[in-house]
Parts: C-alpha cells; sequence; structure tokens
C-alpha cells in the first residue's frame, strides 16, 4: 500500500496477547480516519501486508512511534520489540500486557515444561499418543523447520527494551488512545515513563461514587454470577470486590457501567508502587470483623488471590519471580 510522503511513520505490532488492542484501535471508528490521514502506518501486521524486511530496511529512528502491545514470550517477539526499539524515535507500551506482563503473565505461576505438558499432553481434548511436543528445530520433507524459543518467563516490555510511554487498559479505551496519539504528534511530549491516561483512581470517575458508605464493613465476598446486582450502588457496597480504588481511571468505568466489577485492567497511579499490594490493603481494611475465624471466612471469598488482584500486573510487579531464559 503505497501511504503520501512526508507524513510522520508510526508502527503497530503484535506479541504476547489477545489482539483486543488491536480492535481498540479499529474501534476509534471514524476517528481512525483522522490518525491514518496524520500518519503513515509503515507496520500493523494484522492489518496492512508488510513484512518485517520492510522495517529493517529503514533507517534507524525513521518511525516516529511504534505501538506495541502483548507480553514477551518467544525470542521472535523479543527480536521484533528490539528491532521497532531501533527503528522508532519513541516506543509506546501499548495495553496491559505489553506495559505490566498482563493476564499471559500469570503463565509466570508455573514452569515452561509445566506448561508444554498442560497445553501438549494432559489436557481433555488433546490427542497426542506419541508425546510430541513444540522442538526449535525439525527437517521434514527435506525442509529445515524452525519455531521461535519459548521462553520460561513472561515480560512485560519494558523489562526488555527501553519504552518511553504507555497506554493502558485490556483494551485501551479509544478516546485514551486518541489523546495519546494527538500528543505524540503534537511534539509536545510529557516526560519520558509517562502514562497516557488520567493519573488518579477509576472511583472519582465511577458513577456510582456517591452511593459508596463513608464507613463501609465487608462481611461477605460475592461472586458476579452469584447474585443479582444493584445497578446503581457501590460494587464493593454490595460485596463484589472491585479494584476501583487501586486502578487508573481513563476507560470511562466501562465495567461498572456494564454492571460489572474493575478488574485493574488499565493499572496502578503513579503514586502507587504495586497495584495488587495496594488493592490488598484496601481490601484488608474493608473487612468489617476483628475476629480471626470471621477474618478467614470473609477472605475465602477469594478463592484466587494472585488472579484476582495480580491479573494483569504479575510480570511488573513486586512479586516477580527471577527471570529464567
Amino acid at each position: 500500500m503505497t501511504q503520501p510522503e512526508g507524513k510522520p511513520k508510526v508502527a503497530f505490532y503484535w506479541c504476547a496477547s489477545c489482539g483486543g488492542c488491536e480492535e481498540a484501535v479499529i474501534d476509534l471508528a471514524e476517528g481512525i480516519l483522522d490518525v491514518v490521514g496524520a500518519v503513515d502506518i509503515v507496520m500493523w501486521p494484522v492489518a496492512m501486508d508488510f513484512k518485517r524486511k520492510d522495517i529493517e530496511a529503514m533507517p534507524d529512528g525513521s518511525i516516529l512511534a511504534s505501538f506495541i502491545n502483548g507480553a514477551i514470550r518467544t525470542t521472535e517477539q523479543e527480536e521484533m520489540a528490539c528491532l521497532m526499539r531501533r527503528k522508532s524515535k519513541v516506543v509506546v507500551a501499548f495495553g496491559a500486557c505489553s506495559q505490566l506482563g498482563g493476564i499471559p503473565g500469570l503463565a509466570n505461576l508455573y514452569s515452561r515444561d509445566g506448561i508444554y505438558r498442560a497445553a501438549y499432553l494432559e489436557s481433555p481434548s488433546t490427542e497426542n499418543p506419541e508425546g510430541t511436543l513444540p522442538r526449535l528445530r525439525s527437517r521434514q520433507n527435506g525442509h529445515d523447520l524452525h519455531l521461535p524459543g519459548f521462553y520460561e518467563t513472561v515480560r512485560s516490555l519494558d523489562q526488555v527494551i527501553d519504552v518511553d510511554y504507555a497506554i493502558p487498559g485490556c483494551a485501551p479505551h479509544p478516546e485514551v488512545i486518541q489523546q495519546a496519539v494527538a500528543t505524540l504528534l503534537s511534539g509536545d511530549l510529557p516526560p519520558k515513563g509517562t502514562v497516557l491516561a488520567p493519573d488518579k483512581a477509576l472511583c472519582e470517575e465511577c458513577p456510582r461514587r456517591e452511593s459508596k458508605p463513608l464507613d463501609l464493613a465487608i462481611t461477605e465476598f460475592k461472586r458476579p454470577h452469584e447474585v443479582l446486582i444493584d445497578e446503581e450502588t457501590c460494587l464493593l457496597a454490595q460485596g463484589l470486590l472491585c479494584l476501583g480504588p487501586a486502578t487508573r481511571a481513563g476507560c470511562a468505568a466501562a465495567c461498572v457501567c456494564g454492571n460489572m466489577p474493575c478488574s485493574g485492567c488499565s493499572g496502578p497511579t503513579s503514586r502507587v508502587l504495586d497495584q495488587g499490594g495496594k488493592a490488598m490493603s484496601g481490601i484488608a481494611s474493608l473487612i468489617g470483623s476483628d475476629d480471626e475465624e470471621a477474618i478467614d471466612r470473609i477472605l475465602d471469598g477469594i478463592p484466587d488471590p494472585v488472579g484476582t488482584f495480580y491479573r494483569y500486573g504479575l510480570p511488573a510487579s513486586l512479586l516477580r519471580r527471577k527471570t529464567l531464559s
């Protein structure tokens, strides 16, 4: 596809993620026409037929900004991240998986061998009597075949390359994307390391904010499928584990407006060192009992603490494990 000359060059790339961030770009709707009209997209594998060799042939630093979504799980993803870093003036960690490790990062609770066993040998739908596992190299019908290496540890983008900015969310809200692109095109760039979204807690823009009791005391945690959720009352006040107090705003409270609790995908504000720790501390302060047995019973209503409080940020958290190859 031939693009007009003279426009700033922009690239998109997709690593270990679900593809929702790519959909978020499309969700700009007619706003995407403004983006396409203002920039020359030189890499976007999900939408346009560009090749790795096209990027390799470009001068270093010739791309204004590369938006890289997804965590780093394989050798190919690391190679592409390093290539995009070299060719770009600015690299943006685009979405929760890139910024914090995301849901793929929960695989760090397991070993590479354990993941292989679950995926290729032990799952109920798998039929693999020969016990075949992926290999980096194999020869079939006279051809040498190569697969990317599968790292032991999932890493966030900034654990692999130098990252300039982040756009949070799973997936990022279209308005946040549009404002971020406008900021980058303006040339008036914020300080390096800035998260390009409002730096306040989600509770501050929650439509149910006024219904939260001043002295909230939770005596039982409920899961969304277990109750009929009131559409106007604070979700925490209903005993639902909402992470809005520990999560950055900017998503227009999409989950809360959909009558579901915030799961924390926009990550922490700049004042929070560890989002999961902040959320656990906040929840602990709301437990409505001083009795040890009652506290244990209440906390039993949180069946998966790591998956709840570190759902999107385990690789970037204080709990991250030592990186293994």
